[in-house]
């Protein structure tokens, strides 16, 4: 990288945070360029001969790029820190040198494939909704869902937008691909989302009157979970190449699973 670049590119390269965690300390004036506040979006710098400091940090160009796969176990907060004092995926790093952040989010109750980078051009490659990478989880609900109930969520239903309470009014979801996974009294179902709202899955159903026992999450565009809970490895250089041509929408389309099929181990349900 050389000449001027915009700021929000400079230190999400530098793996301090994601390009839109980038925007937001911008224009909160947390970020300084040879001594002076800079608040607006479009600002350049040159990182090979400016002084970027963010909250008075100097940044000391682009760190090595790492890309993690977690198999987030229930009960930890897909945040670097939580002020209720509850576990974090971050504790789940161990030895992980350079500073990672989490690629979207898995809520507290929720587990499986969550992806880690200090990578902020991919991150908010996958994260921004014109890209579409699906994501696919696993779901136990308390009772049957009828026919038509499924056919509703397939086609997209009116949910609550934000958290509840937060009066952001109502949205309607995109369409999802949904199948049985495992008859039961409270069955489980492979449910494939091309977006990632706050706690949409629960939502859905609660929708169609059924509440969400568990989620597992279980592939994200190519990727499919093959570690253990509470493991992480790190991907392979063809992996993130193919995580890259899902973002950019050229990743050609995966295989559905026949019924019960496991990936590794990864599918299994209980």
């Amino acid at each position: 990288m050389s000449g001027p670049v915009r700021l929000q590119k400079i230190i999400a390269q530098a793996g301090i945070v994601s390009r839109r965690k980038a925007e937001e300390l911008i224009l909160a004036g947390r970020v300084q360029v040879n001594g002076q506040t800079v608040t607006e979006l479009g600002s350049k710098a040159d990182p090979e001969h400016d002084h970027i400091r963010v909250d008075g940090k100097l940044l000391h160009g682009p760190e090595r790029h790492r890309y993690y796969l977690l198999n987030k176990p229930k009960g930890y907060v897909t945040t670097a820190s939580d002020p209720e004092g509850r576990p974090t995926v971050m504790q789940l790093l161990r030895g992980v040198g350079e500073r990672v952040y989490p690629v979207g989010r898995l809520d507290y109750n929720s587990e499986g494939l969550l992806l880690l980078t200090n990578d902020g051009e991919l991150a908010n490659t996958l994260t921004r909704a014109s890209s579409r990478v699906k994501k696919t989880y696993l779901v136990k609900v308390s009772g049957k869902p009828g026919a038509e109930a499924i056919n509703q969520l397939r086609s997209g239903v009116m949910i609550e937008r934000g958290k509840p309470g937060s009066r952001q009014g109502r949205v309607m979801t995109a369409p999802a691909e949904i199948r049985l996974f495992r008859d039961a009294e409270n069955p489980w179902y492979e449910v494939t989302l091309i977006e990632g709202r706050n706690r949409e899955i629960r939502k859905m159903f609660e929708e169609v009157g059924h509440h969400v026992e568990k989620i597992r999450r279980v592939a994200y565009g190519p990727l499919e979970l093959d570690v253990p809970p509470g493991e992480v490895r790190e991907l392979s250089a063809k992996e993130v190449e193919e995580l890259r041509r899902a973002g950019s929408g050229k990743l050609s389309e995966r295989a559905p699973r026949p019924l019960g099929k496991t990936s590794k181990g990864t599918r299994r349900v209980k």
